[in-house]
Parts: structure tokens; C-alpha cells; sequence
């Protein structure tokens, strides 16, 4: 069986806890697609964990993790995350890196950096990790494959393709100084040997898997409002966010993904800039954000505070909706346990009317909240195991959510720990 995890929202929704808790019952987890700019944060025995390229299963030394090819591969990034979590006694995870997989050049993150220089106060908020030249390259095919390390005669001739290009730019545009081929063949040499151990062909790996009944699971970064097409446009990630896209950039058929969890905060996080209609500001802002998370909402890769708001109806049916969500996993409840009251966003106003769907960038960037207030229930829920055994206003709430979301809510977790997990239904 395969099962997809991606995000309903902006990101940072909880989708590593949820993929390492799942971990165990499977016998592979895929990363399907995104790069080193966002982390997945995990809490187990071994303590606290950012993983950043790495898939979440590779904490469980049975399971067997796959870069796959739709992956923005860094790869000394990779090496190191496998260096740090075997340092804190993790036995080295059992890897497999696409070949067909594309790989950042040092020089993605060096144009990420003069771009982001360049574009000033009207920047994209990039992690400056190279992720958008990246995939702008891969669709002007003039990336390059892992496959490509081990045919020097290919790479000569691929750089001297490339080269003019990104030179004619870093001469007339940013004046910065010029790429040499000698200095990134030196530096390709290293790549070659750091990632020679782990390369093989994952599509046709996956395939004989789902053949031998193999449990897969697809583990996705950021959110739906994130992706280049469905997203809040142009302020999103540079591949596919969705849990279709999660076929091709595994390199399964779409018909083997059965169950589909969409992850969804009890509150909102936003990763980086662009439209986020129930927002909060000032001391009512970082009290929210002290208290969620693991540690508060700090990115895994920036460390940056995160926007903090309130639920978003509309955004999160979207989400789901888009993500073709078969049960949502709801996260950080307990965060909330502060509140007299929970506003919680179920419309937007736009220009004066009312709308429940989630609109193009242009109109959501005039839209406002519309709010309605639940009770809070005032008290630490960490440590509850059972549904019933939630606060009557906590259990309240999820189901408000749930029926305004119109998918079933089978997961919520109260704390950061795979333990604090409550099922339902």
C-alpha cells in the first residue's frame, strides 16, 4: 500500500512527525520532491532532529529511504545530515538516491543569494539555498542528473554549455565574479564520491516493491498554498507540493497511492512572505508562537520566527481538497491550551462580499477574515491519549474544524513526541 503525506497549508503543518510516527509500520519512505530549504522536525528517543534532506524514516534503521528523482538534491547537505544524526548514535539509515535525481551546483545558491541582493524589498523571502535556479534550470534542461557525476566526458561537455550562460548573467547583470570549469569539475569530483554509495535506479527499485506488496510511504514538503500552480502565486516553492505530483517525482503509478493524509495545524504557520488573511501581529503574534511548535514556530532551516494566525477554513478545505486528502492529521493542538477563546477564519470578505472559496492571489491579498469564536478550554491536554478524554471545548473545536473542512480528522496530536498521538475514527 502507499500512502502520500503532504501539507494543507503553508507548511511546517507536523508532516515529519506524522511520516516518522508512520515510519514503523513501513517498509519504505520516499521524498518525492523540494530541497534542503525547508526541515522536518522530529522528536524521538534520540532526542530532537531537523532533517532537512534527508526522509523521515531515516531515524528507523529497518526502513529503507529513497531520494527520489523529483528531488532538489544538495548533496554535501545530504552527507552532512547523515554525519550529524549518526554522531547522536542513529544507526546510518538505509539510503537510495534516484539517479535520474538533479542536483544543486554550488552555483544555484550563489544566484539564489545575488537574486534575492538584487530584487531588494520586493524579494521572495528565499532561504538562499538555491532551490529556484535550481528547478529553473531542470526545466530548461540544462541541469544536471546524478547519473551525469559518472561520465566526465558528458559533464565537460554540459558545462561548457552552461557556462556562457550563467557567466554572460553574473558579468552584465549581478557583476559579480565568473565561474570557472576547472574549479566545479574539482568540486563535481567531490560530489561524485560523496553520493557514489547511495545512487541507483529508485523508480524501478519502488516498482518491484509495490509488486512484493512492499507498505510505501510519499513524503512531501511545504504546502498545498505553496505550490508554483495552486498556490499563492508568485510567493511559492518551485516544484509541486501536491500529493499527485508525489507519482511522478517517486516514479510510481498515481493509481498505487490509496490514502493520502493531509496535515493541518490547529492554528496557522506560514513559511516566508505572500498573502495569509488570518494573521496576527505584535505580543498576541508571539505568545501564539512561543507556545507551538516544538520550542515555539522557528523554522528548521532558517531559525527565522514564523507568521502565526489563526485556523483558516478556507484555506485548509482548499488545501485538502487540492492534496485529494482521504483523512487530515491534525497537529499541535495543545499549543492552544492558553485561550479564552479560539477565533477561528471560516470565510474571507473580499471588496465587500462574502467568500467561501479560496480565490486567486490578486483578490486574496484584498481579502479580510471573517471570524467565529469558540470557547477555549483553558488547561495542558500533553499527556491525554484517548479522544474522550480531551476537554469537552478541545473535542468541540477539532470537530467545528472537521465538519467545516468536510474531511475526517483521524489524527490529532497533542505534544511533540510520536506518543502524543490521539486516534480517531
Amino acid at each position: 500500500m502507499v500512502t502520500a503525506i503532504t501539507g494543507a497549508n503553508w507548511g511546517d503543518e507536523g508532516k515529519g512527525k506524522i511520516t516518522d510516527m508512520l515510519a514503523p509500520e513501513a517498509d519504505i519512505v520516499v521524498r518525492f520532491q523540494g530541497g534542503a530549504n525547508a526541515g522536518h522536525t522530529i522528536v524521538n528517543e534520540y532526542g530532537k532532529f531537523a532533517l532537512h534532506t534527508l526522509p523521515s524514516g531515516a531515524l528507523h534503521p529497518d526502513v529503507v529511504n529513497v531520494i527520489g528523482n523529483g528531488v532538489a538534491l544538495n548533496i554535501p547537505v545530504l552527507v552532512q545530515e547523515i554525519e550529524k544524526i549518526t554522531a547522536r548514535g542513529v544507526q546510518a539509515p538505509q539510503l537510495l538516491v534516484s539517479d535520474r535525481c538533479q542536483f544543486i551546483m554550488p552555483y544555484h545558491i550563489t544566484f539564489d543569494t545575488y537574486e534575492e541582493e538584487r530584487l531588494g524589498k520586493k524579494s521572495f523571502g528565499s532561504t538562499k539555498s538555491g532551490i529556484a535556479p535550481f528547478y529553473a534550470d531542470k526545466y530548461a534542461k540544462i541541469g544536471f542528473q546524478v547519473s551525469d557525476l559518472f561520465d566526465e566526458e558528458r559533464l565537460n561537455a554540459r558545462l561548457d554549455l552552461v557556462l556562457p550562460q550563467k557567466n554572460t548573467l553574473l558579468e552584465h547583470l549581478y557583476h559579480k565574479p565568473l565561474l570557472e570549469k576547472r574549479a566545479l569539475l574539482h568540486v563535481l569530483k567531490d560530489y561524485r564520491r560523496m553520493i557514489e554509495p547511495y545512487v541507483r535506479d529508485t523508480g524501478a527499485f519502488l516498482r518491484q516493491a509495490l509488486r512484493e506488496g512492499k507498505n510505501i510511504l510519499l513524503e512531501g514538503q511545504l504546502g498545498t498554498l505553496k505550490d508554483p500552480d495552486h498556490g499563492i502565486y508568485p510567493m511559492v516553492t518551485s516544484s509541486s507540493t501536491l500529493a499527485s505530483f508525489a507519482a511522478v517525482g517517486a516514479g510510481i503509478p498515481p493509481y498505487e497511492i490509496k490514502r493520502i493524509i493531509a496535515v493541518t495545524k490547529a492554528y496557522s504557520s506560514a513559511v516566508g512572505a505572500g498573502a495569509f488573511v488570518s494573521e496576527i501581529h505584535a505580543e498576541e503574534a508571539e505568545e501564539l508562537r512561543s507556545r507551538g511548535g516544538d520550542g515555539g514556530e522557528y523554522g528548521a532551516t532558517t531559525g527565522r520566527p514564523r507568521r502565526v494566525g489563526w485556523y483558516d477554513v478556507v484555506a485548509s478545505r482548499y488545501g485538502c481538497a487540492l492534496q485529494g486528502a482521504t483523512e487530515v492529521a491534525f497537529t499541535v493542538v495543545d499549543a492552544l491550551g492558553y485561550l479564552d477563546e479560539i477565533p477561528v477564519c471560516v470565510a474571507y470578505e473580499i471588496d465587500g462580499k462574502r467568500r467561501d472559496d479560496f480565490p486567486v492571489t490578486r483578490e486574496l491579498e484584498r481579502a479580510k477574515p471573517v471570524y467565529e469564536v469558540l470557547p477555549g478550554w483553558k488547561c495542558d491536554i500533553r499527556g491525554i491519549r484517548e479522544y474522550d478524554k480531551l476537554p469537552e471545548n478541545c473535542r468541540k473545536y477539532i470537530e467545528f474544524i472537521e465538519e467545516k473542512l468536510g474531511f475526517p480528522v483521524t489524527m490529532v496530536s497533542n505534544g511533540p513526541s510520536n506518543e502524543d498521538i490521539i486516534y480517531r475514527h
